[in-house]
Order: C-alpha cells, then sequence, then structure tokens
C-alpha cells in the first residue's frame, strides 16, 4: 500500500520550475533504439545531468525514488542487506542531493508507464529543486498520448510541451556529455612520516635534525613549518581581546613584566583555538603529521606571547588528525555510492573527519552545525552539567569536500516533519549498536575513532593556552631551513 501523495503548495522553488521552462514530453512513436542511447549519453551527474530510468513492473512512488538515487550514482540500496528507505525519506533524500550537488536537468524514460502518483512525486520535486524536467515516452499510441496528458494535468504538470519525431526528440535532448567521468577516483598517495620524538617545542625540531636523514627530515620540517606559519596567520587574524591585566592600581603598573602572572584563554578564546587547532589537522595522513603540526604551531604562537600546551602523548589520545581519515575524494565517492540517506552518509563522515567517540557525536543537534557546514560545535557540558556555567563547547572541523555531506543532512532534517532545531541531528544513525555496526557495514570503510579507546578524550579539547604578557620577540612568519651540517 501506497502513502496518498502530499499536496504540491506553492512555494519559492515553484518560481524557479517555472523559469527552468516547461516540461518538455518526448513522444518517440518508432521506440527508436537511437533515442534511447541518446539519453543515457546525455547524462552526466557532476555537471548536474541526470537520466532516470524507472525499474520495470512496478509502480511503487519509493522505486522511483531509488531510481533517480541511481542515477545520481547512489547504488548503495541496491546491495543485499542494505537499510532501505520507504517513499517519503527517499524523496526527500532525491529532494536535498539535488539542491547540494546541483541537479539541474533530468530526463524520466518510460513516461508512459508513470502513474499519477509517480507524477506528483515528480511535480513535487520539480516545484522544490527548479530542475528541468524531460519526460520519454516509447511507443505511444493516440490513447496512450490522452491517458498521459490527463495524468500531467492531474498531478499539475500543466506546462508540457510536446516533442514529436526521432529528429526533434534528439534535437531536444541534445549532444552526448563530453569527458564523462565513470567509477571512482584515483586512490590518494600521501607519503608517510618517520616516528618523530616525544620531546617539547623548545627541542623538537633540533631533535628530528639530529635523528632523521636529510629526506626525512625534509618532510617532517615542512609539517612543522606550516604548523608555524598557520598559527601565526590564525593569531594575527583572530583579533583577540587584550587580556585582564588586575585591578589596575599603582603598584601593579610599577611591577615589573616579567612578574605579571600569564593569564588563561578566555570562553571564546579557547573555543576559537580548538577549532583552529582541528583545522590545522583535520586532513593530517597520519599521527606523525599532526604532531610535526602541533609542535610547529605551538612554536608559531610563542613567537606571540602565546603558550599553548598540549598532552604529552597525543597518541593516546584521540580527536582530529590522530582517529581521522583523510577525506580524499576516493573516500567520499565511496561514502555517497554505497550510503544514498544523506544522514547516514554525513553520519559515517562526520565520524572520520572528528575522530571523536559516538556518545559525544550523537548530542550534535541541528543547531550544532556552523555556517556553510565548516565545523560542528557540540556542548557537551552544558547538556551533561544543566545549570553550570558555560564551559568551551567541543568543535570540530568539517573539511571541504565533507560539507555538502553535512548540507544535505541538515536539509534533510528541515524537511523532516515535527523537527524542531534542537533535535539531534544523528538520530537513528549510530545511537544503539545494531544502527552503528549496520551503518559501518554499509559504508565499507574502516573507522579508527571505533577502535580508539578514548580514555583521554580528544587532545585539541584538552589544550590549554596563556597570555604570556611579555614583549613578542621578533619572529619571520616564514623559519628558515637548517643547514646540512649536523651537531
Amino acid at each position: 500500500m501506497t502513502m496518498s501523495p502530499p499536496a504540491v503548495l506553492p512555494t519559492p522553488g515553484a518560481a524557479t520550475a517555472s523559469a527552468a521552462g516547461p516540461v518538455r514530453l518526448l513522444l518517440d512513436a518508432d521506440d527508436d533504439r537511437t533515442v534511447h542511447q541518446a539519453a543515457c549519453r546525455w547524462a552526466d551527474a557532476s555537471r548536474g545531468r541526470i537520466t532516470a530510468d524507472p525499474t520495470p513492473h512496478t509502480t511503487s512512488p519509493a522505486y522511483l525514488a531509488l531510481d533517480v538515487l541511481r542515477a545520481m550514482g547512489r547504488l548503495g540500496f541496491s546491495r543485499e542487506g542494505a537499510e532501505r528507505m520507504s517513499t517519503d525519506p527517499a524523496w526527500r533524500a532525491v529532494t536535498c542531493w539535488s539542491l547540494v550537488t546541483g541537479v539541474r536537468e533530468v530526463i524520466v524514460l518510460r513516461a508512459h508507464r508513470l502513474t499519477v502518483e509517480r507524477l506528483r512525486r515528480l511535480a513535487a520535486w520539480r516545484a522544490e529543486t527548479g530542475i528541468r524536467l524531460t519526460l520519454l515516452a516509447h511507443t505511444p499510441q493516440p490513447a496512450d498520448v490522452r491517458r498521459l496528458t490527463e495524468q500531467l494535468a492531474a498531478a499539475n504538470l500543466t506546462d508540457v510541451v510536446h516533442v514529436k519525431g526521432t529528429a526533434a526528440i534528439l534535437g531536444a535532448i541534445g549532444p552526448a556529455a563530453a569527458g564523462r567521468r565513470t567509477g571512482p577516483p584515483p586512490p590518494d598517495h600521501a607519503q608517510l612520516l618517520p616516528a618523530v620524538p616525544r620531546a617539547s617545542v623548545a627541542a623538537f625540531r633540533a631533535q628530528c635534525w639530529r635523528r632523521q636523514n636529510g629526506a626525512d627530515f625534509t618532510r617532517t620540517d615542512a609539517q612543522y613549518r606550516a604548523g608555524y606559519a598557520a598559527a601565526r596567520t590564525w593569531w594575527a587574524r583572530t583579533l583577540p581581546l587584550k587580556p585582564p591585566t588586575g585591578s589596575g592600581g599603582a603598584e601593579e603598573a610599577d611591577r615589573p613584566a616579567e612578574f605579571t602572572e600569564p593569564t588563561a584563554f578566555g570562553l571564546r578564546e579557547t573555543e576559537a583555538l580548538r577549532l583552529f587547532l582541528s583545522r590545522l589537522t583535520v586532513l593530517s595522513p597520519s599521527p606523525q603529521h599532526t604532531v610535526a603540526r602541533v609542535r610547529g604551531a605551538q612554536a608559531g604562537l610563542l613567537t606571540c606571547a602565546v603558550l599553548l600546551n598540549v598532552p604529552d602523548d597525543l597518541n593516546h589520545c584521540a580527536g582530529p588528525g590522530i582517529a581521522t581519515v583523510p577525506l580524499t575524494g576516493r573516500t567520499v565517492h565511496t561514502i555517497t555510492t554505497r550510503l544514498p540517506s544523506p544522514l547516514r552518509a554525513a553520519a559515517i563522515a562526520a565520524l572520520l573527519c572528528t575522530g571523536t567517540a559516538t556518545p559525544l557525536l550523537a548530542m550534535t543537534q541541528i543547531t550544532s552545525v556552523g555556517d556553510q557546514a565548516t565545523h560542528i560545535a557540540i556542548d557537551r557540558d552544558g547538556r551533561v552539567n544543566i545549570g553550570a556555567p558555560p564551559a568551551p563547547r567541543h568543535l570540530y572541523a568539517i573539511p571541504p569536500r565533507a560539507r555538502p555531506l553535512l548540507a544535505a543532512a541538515l536539509e534533510f532534517r528541515r524537511r523532516t516533519p515535527r523537527t524542531a532545531p534542537a533535535h539531534g541531528l544523528f538520530a537513528n544513525c549510530f545511537g544503539t549498536t545494531p544502527r552503528l555496526q549496520a551503518l559501518i557495514a554499509d559504508a565499507g570503510l574502516p573507522v579508527p575513532a571505533l577502535d580508539h579507546p578514548h580514555t583521554c578524550g580528544d587532545w585539541h579539547t584538552a589544550a590549554r593556552a596563556w597570555h604570556l604578557h611579555t614583549p613578542a620577540p621578533p619572529a619571520p612568519h616564514v623559519l628558515p631551513r637548517l643547514g646540512p651540517v649536523r651537531p
């Protein structure tokens, strides 16, 4: 039994749908194979053009939504044992992926077999996204054309243009997509760093220079220098508030600068620091890269009279750069192909790029996602200790490739009935062990955060910083290279 279709209400997308042009009905009276091939070769999902081929011998609107998702390259539901989506969630997923990935033109084959309910779903999709819809009917008889015209009118698709004749149909479809890419992107290769010493920021670079050969030190020092420059740039752009200096009495004014007590970062500065450290390390290929970048950031902030303290052994902690996986093009392709649900795709991407424990990530609310889906801010202390003074939130940077996934999940949640901004974003994704296991099985990707014990929490949330109140020593924005001579 199928659900009754929702009413197509006037929305802002309706004006966009009208601007995209009328619905084109291509009447292929000869059932020419060339027309079918031209429609398939015209499609290119990376350029916002898809061709949906409805599954034969079914009239379910849910199957049509899955066929559209398949045309977008999301094939995960077709595997045995994969989680299924019902009609309404499947069509919400179609709408959200269309808005996020920029689908602009759609051709639907076998239009003569579409029911009124399926056409209403297509009409709602067109009204919400503004796609240019083309329907291709094969071997239509006069009675079939009349019936299809009546069904289109019943589905509120009244602006229909009929195209007849093979030549006219081929001209309406257009040329085949040039340079269309198929299959996953090539695997990414990152050259791993050797073991780095467990040294403080004062001795880290010198010990790497002594213990590593020339090639290894060059790669390690490149990460160190990147962290150094990033920290100085971040501090210059952050415009931190001037820390309090006390009561401001005459005794304090006469006190030498070297006797002034360091001032710990405030709430807003601590959150900004956590977000910076997450952005610095979220794409680290290995923990060694993370350690080198963090030591460089410590050195860079020290030249700005800021002392940054992080856990001594980052490998025992979780968090960005330690229990994460770089969101490469191949990884994102795997996620979007195997997980057609926007919520589940965003959930596995968040696990891979935050490296935190699932109970903490389950606290993510819809309002926790920042503008343009650039970061996630989880108020753990505020939810666990209700009524306590505000504490710094847990902030995690979202790499650029994962932002469309998070944006699609947000759009999906906002379009779900009875949803409030304070509701959980990843509810029902990994809240229970069976749901989490099903998600990992469907994704088919290793998740280091699940194997980490998380005994020490996330390292960037344990970082602390202080203003030193000393004149910042003159330092170059980019560190000079060390010479080839070793002590």
